[in-house]
């Protein structure tokens, strides 16, 4: 580390888009005690996320791929490292650490990979399953240090890799950003949402592991039984232009509205009375924490870290990802027409927030991390 007074940490994402792993690097970045650490950001593509770096001037790099292990831009990342003078690199997600554990490696930097949700699933064919499990076990094999954002993850990973003993170091909100205060009567108005209606958010990538299409399905049931109620859905992905298509047929148009990402996500939720996130599979979704710590009443799938954070019934209302359009459709259902349920699960979400995912204790773990990994270096 030389003569240097802060350590340099290269922290690396698949993409300058705005999603639950982008949130956490953006949290971790901005909150870093920047009198002893000097955070410098790559991304694999461009977005808003770069785009925010930019303007809060911490440095950000782009290297584009949309590839895992690819070896054409492994001497970019090498290179880069050397040029910021890099003391430690901090992979967010596996398709980060594919592109950066071998540049890592080849300039003797300590490497730490945290998984936001490993890249194998259930509903996966077998042999692309497998296949996923040995991509992950040898990554957390090159890793220094290997962090969880939930326990469950970290179980499976055990359960899976053999000596495998990673961190948990729990996702968390900025409450200054994500304070439940905040008015969304400006959102209200911009959408033409009426002071006697309920609005539904749904703020996630249109993927198929969100389940967008399920939730258009089960709104056309919700309508049947709801009138007064309508539903944002913000966010894109590649499954965005068969949502349009869906809405168009299911004649939705007046009750379902598609917004791209955008930053005001705070004033959004404000907006919203319930929050959907009904997933396949998560980490720690950071989607879900935002609207919590806005004391939104919560309606997600029984998946991975969203089952640790929800309590059923108490802070929020789980579905089975099994037979979600109908218990979508029922879940939500049942909190447009109890007033008092919705106050109820806001409140318990909202305290869920406060007593655990604290940003400021998430930076202060990953610091430690930090501090023990350049302190093992100098020995």
């Amino acid at each position: 580390m030389g003569a240097k007074s802060k350590i340099r940490i290269l922290e690396g994402i698949r993409q300058g888009k705005v999603g639950g792993g982008e949130s956490v690097l953006l949290n971790l970045v901005e909150h870093l005690n920047k009198d002893e650490f000097e955070p410098v950001v790559l991304s694999f593509t461009g977005g808003m996320m770069v785009e925010y770096l930019e303007q809060a001037g911490i440095p950000v790099h782009v290297i584009h791929s949309e590839t895992p292990f690819d070896f054409r831009i492994r001497k970019k990342v090498k290179q880069l490292m050397i040029d910021e003078k890099i003391d430690l690199v901090h992979a967010h997600g596996t398709r980060a650490a594919s592109n950066m554990f071998w540049a890592a490696k080849k300039n003797k930097l300590p490497l730490i990979y945290t998984c936001h949700g490993w890249s194998f699933h259930p509903d996966q064919h077998k042999i692309i399953r497998k296949l996923r499990i040995r991509s992950e076990k040898f990554l957390t094999e090159k890793a220094d240090i290997n962090i969880c954002v939930s326990q469950s993850n970290a179980d499976e990973g055990k359960r899976l890799f053999k000596n495998y003993q990673p961190l948990v170091i729990l996702n968390a909100v900025d409450t200054q950003k994500f304070d439940c205060n905040i008015t969304g009567e400006g959102i209200r108005k911009d959408l033409r949402i009426k002071p006697e209606e309920l609005l539904v958010s749904f703020i996630a990538r249109f993927t198929w592991q969100k389940q967008p299409l399920a939730l258009i399905r089960a709104f056309e049931n919700v309508v049947k039984e709801v009138p007064n109620i309508r539903l944002v859905m913000v966010g894109d992905g590649e499954e965005k232009e068969k949502a349009i298509r869906l809405i168009r047929e299911r004649l939705l148009g007046e009750k379902i509205i598609l917004l791209p990402f955008r930053r005001d996500v705070p004033e959004l939720l404000a907006a919203s009375d319930i929050f959907v996130l009904p997933s396949l599979w998560e980490g720690l979704p950071m989607g879900l924490l935002e609207a919590m710590a806005m004391k939104k009443a919560i309606i997600a799938s029984r998946v991975d870290g969203t089952a640790e954070v929800i309590t059923d019934g108490e802070n929020g209302i789980l579905i089975n990802p099994a037979n979600m359009e109908d218990e979508l459709a029922r879940s939500i259902i049942r909190l447009a027409k109890d007033e008092s349920l919705r106050k109820t699960i806001a409140e318990n979400a909202l305290g869920s927030i406060r007593n655990r995912y604290n940003v400021q204790m998430m930076t202060r773990q990953n610091e430690a991390v930090y501090r023990k990994l350049i302190a093992n270096m100098s020995l």
